[in-house]
């Protein structure tokens, strides 16, 4: 039953259809890792089934307890077994013989390059996590990590892993009081960082943040007063502050440890890391993961999604370790699975816009898993940049971080993919630790922009203001109805926080803000946070909606919308555009009557934009999100919010000079 303090509102409408399927072929559904059966029998026992996939880690103690509810909405998952996530990333492999396997090409931005095999990375691990009991680090202490995506990024991770202490990864793109209000609230001991990073060709100082995040400053009078140590990576050689009592240098104490440690054993439940995102208070929320449930669900669901060959396969994940998406598919899922990695510290276009499709064809990747906002960028770039490249290594493509609309799928799958590779869309969330939603490699005949059925063992529903789910062609709330392992075990240190911040929409259902949608087949299609729904006169209608029509349109490489205020209808359609670098035709008042007509076409007239912008880039955060607050803001003509978080807040100042020029009239 929804929460009484919620107001009701009419259903989510469901206006865009989506004919196009494509089956699996023969040759990868005989030798896929997943079986349709696997639906039946997860139905059938979802405890067990969630059983056997834990038995595929190493446990010191084997566990005996499934799952213990009865602190709902806290779960507990294989309680009484111990083990060691860095122990089952690394040392396993190494173990059982696969030592020589390559665990990561790594590729600097400049073009420098390392590869580290499974035992080259058992070797680092250990001697960091020496040194970071030498540093006076033990389990259950906090370690915040502020680095960019080099090698020792996941060393750091893993080294806290192995000694049972907690890792808490700062994006290195976050700002110095964003670290600030991150290091304050786990109470790290230690700050792992560098002297800076390699972007766009410029060197980016990081040890200048972390030392100006930890002195006194307007928002924090104190220093902070956790931190003991400040250990520093040599990355970039420039020129770095230094305070002789406090700060370490990586070399210094990790390069002359001993590579030899044993792993400390944990038990299940030990929480293995805290990942903050943003809360609508403005203070970021400290999202914790334990180790068993989520090392199961993390392994599980990279094995079966990504359909992973481990002796074979080379697989990328462009996200960075910093976001959910790099903890999961490319620190603890991969390697426990003990696959091949690339590992890129750079941005796709320095220092050329075909950089990724170089880097595929130079390592011959086999499996690419990246954001729907970099897909759109490269259709904008154009089909000639990766057409210069032979991308012919590719057998899967993944997409992850927001919907994707069909026609960027299409575009995919034919321009990358060659028509050839299966796409698996992706649906999960920093809270739920590993996918929930997605298309099974070998078992499911994909759809353009849906994310489709939840994996086996995972139970999803879309429901209504009251809780009742809904049926085939409507729109509603996405709720997980049944605990998983992977599942968050709350906000570090705020259990109130997180019962109300997931739990009191629906009793006993977990809710964190997205809309979806059934279409006629069941197949479930994200429309985005349900705060993105506009009301325009009396319907309700999804912003990912509308922006899928517009980007149907072959001019489209991405779009943006959002409500305003409107006297009439409540509110109304407001679209800010990019077009694509080899769009034919129509000058820039033309576009605004076409792609209103696309609107038109493809959902109704009620979903006509009122306003379209044609612009030169809308603007995202640093993990590539879409901030519609902000273009709501200059859609209702008042003065732009905050745009610290952006990755790069002169769009804003661009988008507000055009506005005037990209109105259409009402028809």
């Amino acid at each position: 039953m929804v929460n009484d303090a919620q107001t009701k509102s009419p259903a989510l409408e469901n206006l865009h259809t989506e004919s196009r399927s494509f089956p699996p072929s023969i040759d990868f559904a005989s030798q896929a890792n997943a079986r349709s059966d696997m639906y039946t029998r997860a139905a059938a026992d979802r405890l067990g089934f969630w059983r056997d996939q834990a038995e595929h880690l190493h446990w010191d103690t084997p566990f005996t307890e499934t799952l213990d509810w009865s602190d709902a909405p806290v779960a507990r998952w294989f309680a009484d077994g111990t083990l060691n996530a860095c122990d089952n990333a690394v040392d396993r492999h190494v173990r059982e013989g696969r030592g020589d396997r390559v665990a990561f090409h790594f590729e600097g931005e400049p073009g420098d390059t390392r590869t580290l095999t499974y035992a080259d990375m058992q070797r680092e691990v250990s001697k960091a996590a020496n040194a970071l009991e030498s540093l006076g680090i033990t389990k259950g202490d906090r370690v915040a990590i502020y680095l960019p995506q080099i090698p020792e990024a996941v060393v750091s991770m893993l080294a806290c892993a192995r000694i049972g202490a907690i890792h808490s990864v700062v994006f290195g793109g976050f700002s110095a009081d964003s670290l600030r209000q991150r290091i304050d609230d786990a109470q790290a001991k230690l700050v792992i960082t560098a002297d800076g990073g390699n972007r766009r060709g410029a060197h980016l100082a990081l040890k200048p943040l972390v030392d100006a995040s930890l002195a006194p400053s307007e928002a924090h009078p104190e220093p902070a007063a956790s931190v003991e140590h400040v250990l520093v990576v040599k990355r970039t050689g420039q020129e770095t502050a230094w305070t002789d009592e406090r700060d370490v240098w990586w070399d210094d104490v990790v390069t002359t440890a001993s590579a030899d440690h044993t792993p400390v054993m944990v038990e299940a439940e030990h929480p293995l890391f805290i990942l903050y995102t943003s809360g609508t208070t403005g203070s970021p929320k400290g999202l914790f993961h334990t180790t068993g449930g989520y090392l199961t669900g993390a392994a599980y669901t990279h094995r079966v999604v990504f359909d992973l060959k481990p002796e074979s396969d080379v697989y990328w994940c462009s996200a960075d370790v910093g976001w959910i998406t790099g903890h999961s598919y490319i620190v603890y899922g991969p390697m426990i699975n003990g696959a091949t990695q690339v590992l890129y510290e750079g941005v796709p276009n320095a220092p050329h816009e075909g950089r990724w499709w170089e880097i595929i064809e130079k390592y011959k990747v086999s499996i690419f898993y990246t954001a729907p906002t970099a897909i759109r960028t490269f259709m904008k770039w154009g089909e000639a940049i990766p057409a210069r490249f032979d991308l012919s290594s590719l057998r899967l493509l993944g997409s992850v971080g927001e919907p994707i609309n069909p026609e960027a799928w299409m575009w995919y799958r034919r321009v990358i993919g060659g028509d050839r590779c299966p796409i698996v869309d992706t649906w999960w969330q920093t809270e739920t630790g590993s996918i929930m939603i997605s298309p099974l490699p070998g078992v499911t005949a994909t759809k353009p922009g849906s994310a489709q059925v939840p994996l086996p063992g995972v139970s999803a529903a879309v429901v209504d203001d009251d809780a009742r789910e809904v049926g085939p062609g409507r729109g509603g709330y996405l709720v997980l109805d049944q605990p998983w392992p992977s599942m968050l075990r709350g906000i570090w240190g705020d259990r109130e926080r997180y019962e109300k911040t997931y739990w009191s929409h629906f009793d006993g259902l977990y809710f964190a803000g997205d809309g979806a949608k059934r279409d006629a087949d069941g197949d479930i299609w994200l429309m985005g946070r349900v705060d993105d729904v506009m009301n325009v006169s009396g319907h309700r209608l999804s912003t990912t909606e509308i922006e899928h029509a517009l980007v149907s349109h072959p001019w489209v490489a991405e779009a943006a919308v959002v409500g305003a205020a409107d006297e009439t209808t409540g509110q109304a359609v407001v679209a800010f555009v990019v077009v694509k670098s080899d769009a034919a035709g129509a000058s820039a008042s033309g576009h605004e009557v076409a792609l209103r007509e696309q609107v038109k076409e493809q959902i109704g007239a009620l979903a006509k934009p009122r306003t379209i912008l044609v612009v030169s880039e809308v603007p995202k955060t640093r993990s590539g999100k879409i901030m519609r607050r902000l273009l709501r803001d200059v859609a209702e003509h008042r003065a732009v919010g905050d745009v610290t978080t952006l990755a790069d807040s002169s769009v804003m100042d661009a988008i507000r000079d055009g506005l005037e020029g990209g109105k259409a009239d009402d028809d």
